[in-house]
């Protein structure tokens, strides 16, 4: 350097310098400075922040009078844009109009038909039970009739009619008890009936009809989910025989779009749970009456054996009264009379199941025997403490044939 020019030199060092100045940082003056200057800018920054989270709380407190304290701003998510419409909230208490169930609008006529409009009517009837038809119990077009106390003539029995929607339709059918006579008893049917579009009485189908198995329907009614129940029993009450014999039952049914179908109740009576079995074996004797009287005594031991399954509070004897009472077990004897004969019997004390008891009965009869004689049965029943005698659950063992003819 000390080959250039001074002029050059000067220069050189000039510039040197300028640069330095630009480069160099502030001194330790300069740099605290600037710290405290940084410092207070980033307290009011802060300070701001605080301010305008808290104002609009602060603000929304005051106008509402709010004494609870404002929630941080940072506890506070934010806002979630909506992407779709809100829910519509779940309804509370009792249910609106639109909320219950709908009755099924009615698809047929107005099934409701009187007796008198039947009675007036042609209508086709479900079948009979076989060989009732030959008798005069028809099934097409057929005009119903009441009470003519003849022989397989179709009739309304008296029972009232019941009104319901039994086919699901929505309109409501008439349920009827048919009946047919045979003599003193009558085959029956429950049929129901409607309306056909041109107002034409229609028959829906058979609820059922008595058979083998039962002898009598005593009443139907319509429930009110449209099922039909009815009554039946076993024996019919008529021929003399007695009321309190009959075994009642309910039977539910229902239309499965073809025909009925028993859906409730037993469907057989099954052996009477009242009756028992009482069997019997006899023994006799039979002696000359001393002196110039022309009758013999006949004397009669009946042994009787309850074989179960109930108690026989008595013990009914019927056809033993033929000629004169002369001793044994006549003085005991309580008035008996069986269903289907005027003669009286005997009833006298009974046994309970699994026992056995003698039973004796003495008579005079004619020496000889008259030209209305006959070898006669002795019947033997179980009776109940109302005094009324009941059938065996075996009779063929309930009788024994007389030893002689008188």
């Amino acid at each position: 350097m000390s080959d250039l020019d001074p002029l050059l030199r000067e220069r050189l060092g000039a510039y040197r310098r300028d640069v330095i100045s630009q480069v160099t940082g502030p001194g330790p003056d300069k740099a605290r400075q600037l710290l405290r200057r940084r410092r207070r800018m980033t307290a009011a920054a802060a300070a701001a922040a605080v301010v305008l989270g808290v104002a609009p709380v602060v603000i929304n407190a005051a106008l509402h009078a709010d004494r609870t304290p404002p929630v941080p701003v940072e506890s506070v998510p934010p806002p979630t844009p909506l992407t779709s419409a809100p829910p519509t909230p779940t309804p509370t208490g009792s249910p609106t109009q639109t909320q219950m169930p709908t009755p099924t609008a009615p698809t047929g006529p107005d099934g409701r038909i009187s007796r008198a409009q039947l009675l007036a009517t042609p209508v086709d009837l479900p079948n009979w039970p076989a060989g009732m038809a030959e008798g005069g119990c028809t099934t097409s077009n057929v005009r119903l009739k009441t009470n003519t106390k003849k022989t397989y003539v179709s009739e309304l029995a008296d029972n009232e009619f019941e009104y319901g929607d039994v086919d699901g339709d929505g309109a409501d059918e008439t349920i009827a008890i048919v009946a047919c006579r045979y003599g003193e008893a009558s085959a029956k049917q429950v049929v129901a009936f409607e309306r056909n579009s041109d107002d034409r009485i229609e028959t829906v189908g058979r609820v059922v009809r008595t058979d083998d198995e039962f002898k009598d329907i005593l009443a139907a009614e319509i429930t009110p989910t449209g099922s039909v129940r009815v009554t039946v029993a076993d024996i019919v009450p008529c021929c003399e025989i007695p009321n309190y014999l009959r075994r009642e039952q309910v039977r539910t049914y229902r239309w499965d779009g073809q025909r009925f179908e028993q859906t409730d109740g037993p469907t057989t009576f099954g052996p009477d749970p009242r009756l028992t079995d009482l069997r019997v074996s006899m023994d006799h004797e039979l002696a000359e009456v001393p002196g110039a009287d022309t009758r013999r005594e006949l004397t009669l031991v009946f042994t009787v054996t309850n074989a179960g399954p109930v108690d026989a509070p008595q013990v009914a004897f019927h056809k033993i009264e033929r000629g004169e009472r002369a001793g044994g077990d006549w003085a005991r004897c309580k008035p008996a009379k069986l269903s289907d004969t005027d003669e009286l019997g005997c009833l006298l004390p009974g046994l309970p199941a699994g026992e056995s008891r003698r039973y004796t009965f003495v008579q005079l009869i004619p020496a000889q025997p008259g030209a209305d004689a006959s070898t006669r049965s002795f019947l033997i029943l179980h009776g109940d403490t109302q005094d009324r005698t009941w059938p065996d659950l075996k009779p063929d063992d309930n009788a024994m044939p007389a030893p002689i003819r008188f």
